[in-house]
């Protein structure tokens, strides 16, 4: 059992990632609530998001940012070494070859993009443009 030393909650996993305190309200809180270091490509991936997107309603889901019409269309979370960027088991599957190539890895629904290589917008764009498209969602 390992217990955060900042909240004081207890989790199965050392150093499991969660989030400390209250949760946020909006995306704005999520950014400024993250370490100083990683705002920036946290709002940048913000930015590529809502420019596909700016139709769609921008809210917390699953302590996430969230794009919302309908359903949950994208989430995207700071994680430890990495930006978690959540479309859907069907974006994953259909991107996993140009993921690949990026040298991303990848889960069922999720994408890690590494803190320390350039953040891929354009990608990310066109992975946000097709979840839009094709109506597969996160």
């Amino acid at each position: 059992m390992w217990t955060c030393p900042k909240c004081g909650r207890s989790f199965n996993k050392e150093g499991q990632s969660h989030y400390c305190g209250k949760a946020p309200e909006t995306i704005d809180d999520y950014i400024n609530a993250q370490d100083e270091d990683i705002r920036d490509q946290l709002q940048k991936v913000r930015e590529a998001i809502r420019d596909e997107l700016p139709d769609a309603t921008e809210k917390i889901s699953w302590s996430m940012p969230t794009w919302w019409q309908g359903h949950n269309i994208i989430h995207f979370a700071a994680q430890k070494k990495h930006i978690g960027l959540y479309p859907g088991p069907e974006a994953v599957v259909f991107f996993a070859e140009k993921l690949d190539e990026y040298g991303f890895k990848y889960s069922k629904g999720s994408i890690q993009i590494p803190y320390s290589d350039d953040l891929p917008l354009d990608l990310i764009s066109v992975i946000v443009a097709w979840c839009r498209d094709t109506g597969n969602h996160a």
